[in-house]
């Protein structure tokens, strides 16, 4: 039967999924607002993270703090390489090209970790004081939950001041208006793509461990989904804005849930038929996003 603390604990389902949407949509946004990439390996890139959180922590039994920090790093040389080898020298082609790169390093991620560790799905298991639950009212959030919702804030913050007031953060919008402008202005481009990379990559790393302590499996094509997931959040938002990639990935949280929650049992395997739905109806009536520049290219 349908009450409002029901609704209430699904709306906060709701909002602790869009946080981890949020956070990779950020990523997303970063590079998109360069490069106009649409990095399908994204999402990969998060699951190399979580992969190595798990392989230090049960096999050499290290301390989660680095684990992560060692996560962070490997993610982000994940991506550099990505960049150096299958994107840098397709620069200059078309968005399409570049696409089509992405989306092929995408299934060679996925490829490696199955030949690694197999397709099978594994446990994992954040130490106790991250699982530790805290009940208000109906409502249950863990402290990897809270975490997870306050870190997406500050990540904004401190992001949108850097592109605001740093040196890197003009270049980098500089690029984002025109790069062969920017070029010309004595603007090193390859430096302010390293730039973008390396905080999308360290943000995929951050995102696959909150996303996999929250569902407490994993396995080598967890990231797809919810990357794909989290790119429509930056497109529902307005790509290119950290803030609509924000506002996006909450938004698709809680649809994504309240559908779960108040459809018919039957047809809630198909929920995500509906967020789709939900996002190119929002798209009709603000093609640029909710946030997304009049003046820009249509999401």
């Amino acid at each position: 039967m349908f009450t409002f603390e029901y609704f209430l604990s699904q709306l906060v389902n709701g909002l602790k999924l869009g946080s981890v949407y949020a956070m990779v949509a950020i990523g997303y946004s970063m590079v998109y607002g360069i490069l106009r990439l649409i990095n399908f390996a994204h999402g990969d890139i998060m699951t190399v993270g979580v992969y190595t959180i798990l392989v230090l922590t049960t096999a050499f039994g290290m301390p989660l703090w680095i684990t992560v920090l060692i996560s962070i790093i490997i993610s982000v040389l994940v991506g550099l390489t990505a960049e150096r080898v299958a994107y840098r020298p397709l620069r200059d082609a078309g968005e399409e090209t570049t696409l089509i790169s992405s989306l092929a390093v995408s299934i060679l991620i996925q490829n490696l970790l199955v030949m690694i560790f197999s397709p099978q799905r594994v446990a994992f298991h954040l130490p106790e004081y991250l699982s530790k639950l805290y009940t208000f009212g109906t409502v249950r959030l863990s402290t990897i939950n809270i975490i997870t919702f306050i870190s997406v804030f500050v990540i904004l913050i401190l992001l949108s001041y850097m592109i605001k007031y740093t040196r890197i953060g003009m270049a980098m919008r500089a690029c984002s208006d025109n790069m062969n402008a920017a070029k010309l202005m004595g603007i090193n481009i390859n430096t302010v793509v390293v730039v973008a990379f390396i905080i999308g990559s360290g943000l995929a790393a951050l995102s696959g461990l909150m996303l996999a302590g929250e569902y407490k499996t994993i396995d080598p094509l967890m990231g797809f989904v919810p990357g794909l997931k989290a790119f429509s959040a930056a497109v529902l938002g307005g790509i290119g804005s950290l803030s609509g990639a924000v506002l996006g990935g909450f938004i698709l949280g809680v649809a994504e849930m309240l559908f779960a929650g108040l459809m018919p049992t039957e047809i809630t395997p198909y929920r995500d038929a509906f967020v789709f739905l939900l996002l190119i109806l929002v798209l009709l009536i603000k093609p640029n996003g909710i946030l997304g520049s009049s003046d820009g290219g249509r999401s």
